[in-house]
């Protein structure tokens, strides 16, 4: 589609917006805080199709997200505050400063110089910290993950995989004496240690531990479904199954792609 004919289907899509806003009795209700569930529904969902690799149900996806941004944008226009040029405006501003490789003369090997820069830039922007910008909100996961990579992005990291390694073994010797003493607090304490080591772990290693949860959940799903349709195509429901039956069926589907 030529950058005209975007335009064109943006330009399409505030005017739908407009007449929503004043015609709908729904939509003319709605606030930032009656949307902000419904936005973050709309990111899981995107997650989903993106994990799924549905580029149909992506598009679709990035379509109810961009609605929620061109709405609260319109809500934000209705009380002076803000319109939907300024969000954008917001963002390219930002772009161009913490791309100074691209807009100025800052010179960059690789993606980690500009991760650096990145967050130099955003103390220079007035940023208390640089764990800042981690949302208090987000998933204790994926927060520990974004955690993680911003304190690497000023070079708080280690050296090699190995020593990480040894950081998730050394905490798991510290969970399982607490385990041996019974100290709930303690254990909950020690084994979040645990997490937050296997996630660094997992980052060091390039890995997304986000994502490959989410693997092992959908893997896990999948085969635990198996075993309630082979109980049902003998006419017992799952409970009925004994524990080696379900071993059996468990394994076949292991094996099945």
């Amino acid at each position: 589609m030529k950058r005209s004919q975007q335009l064109f289907a943006f330009e399409r899509l505030l005017d739908i917006m407009d007449e929503l806003r004043e015609q709908c009795p729904w939509d003319r209700k709605q606030t930032f805080e009656s949307l902000r569930h419904l936005t973050i529904e709309e990111t899981y969902e995107l997650g989903d199709a993106i994990l799924d690799n549905d580029l149909q149900e992506i598009k679709k996806e990035l379509g109810d997200l961009l609605l929620h941004i061109v709405f609260y944008a319109k809500i934000g226009s209705e009380q002076n505050a803000f319109d939907i040029g300024d969000v954008a405006n917001e963002i390219c501003d930002k772009l161009i400063n913490r791309h100074p490789h691209i807009y100025g003369d800052t010179k960059v090997d690789d993606a980690d110089q500009v991760i650096k820069n990145w967050e130099s830039i955003k103390l220079k922007e007035g940023r208390n910290s640089v764990l800042g910008g981690v949302p208090k909100s987000l998933p204790a996961l994926v927060k520990a993950f974004r955690i993680q990579e911003k304190a690497a992005g000023v070079g708080f990291e280690w050296d090699n995989a190995e020593d990480v390694l040894d950081k998730v073994k050394e905490e798991i010797t510290e969970f399982n004496q607490e385990v041996e003493d019974q100290n709930l607090d303690k254990m909950e304490d020690e084994f979040g240690d645990v997490l937050f080591s296997l996630i660094n772990y997992a980052r060091y290693l390039k890995i997304n531990p986000e994502l490959a949860l989410e693997r092992t959940n959908k893997k896990f799903i999948k085969r635990f479904k198996y075993i309630e349709e082979s109980a049902k195509n003998e006419g017992k429901v799952i409970n009925e199954l004994t524990l080696d039956q379900m071993e059996v069926f468990w394994n076949k589907a292991k094996k099945i792609p």
